[in-house]
């Protein structure tokens, strides 16, 4: 299915900002990359700050709410549920952009509010995915903090890990959070 202009600007800027941050969100740049004119940006825009509101938008709908609703719709295992979102979630190109929005917050207080936002929803999913095979408040608060730490922190670890590749200690820590009872 083709995109519409305005989503390609959109898709466009989202690799920008993966590459190189906000900064390199450029209106000249994006037209020359996507083979229009510059003109065609403001058709859709009305201007810079518009696109990167949409950017965070489509970030906030692609990699939290299209997930979760469609965990939620799917059902299961909590622990399945928990598996599956972090597999959509943090795909590589979510990944990506995901951090690049991280980076952008530390400059940015409107960009900070949002990925608050958005990761008090992720943790909110954790929680409540965990209280289902969970009783202690403290041990459900524990283990979503650690699964979310290691989804966005794995990719900033430079360690060995003896006898193990690094995805396989990273997919250990996370099934090893996963455990029914105590872990």
């Amino acid at each position: 299915m083709p995109r519409t202009p305005r989503a390609r600007w959109i898709e466009a800027g989202l690799e920008a900002l993966a590459q190189g941050g906000p900064d390199a969100v450029r209106v000249e740049t994006l037209a020359a990359e996507l083979g229009v004119t510059k003109g065609g940006f403001y058709g859709y825009f009305d201007g810079r700050a518009a696109l990167l509101a949409e950017m965070l938008d489509e970030w906030e709908r692609r990699c939290t709410k299209e997930v979760l609703d469609r965990i939620d719709a799917e059902g299961g295992d909590p622990a399945d549920a928990i598996r599956r979102a972090g597999q959509r979630t943090f795909t590589e190109d979510f990944h990506r952009i995901d951090l690049a929005v991280r980076a952008w917050a530390h400059h940015d207080p409107s960009v900070a509010a949002r990925l608050r936002r958005v990761d008090n929803e992720r943790m909110e999913f954790l929680r409540r995915m965990f209280g289902a095979f969970l009783t202690d408040p403290d041990e459900i608060e524990a283990r979503s903090t650690l699964a979310f730490a290691l989804a966005i922190g794995r990719h900033f670890m430079a360690v060995d890990h003896p006898g193990r590749t690094h995805r396989e200690a990273v997919h250990l820590a996370g099934e090893y959070l996963l455990r029914s009872g105590r872990a």
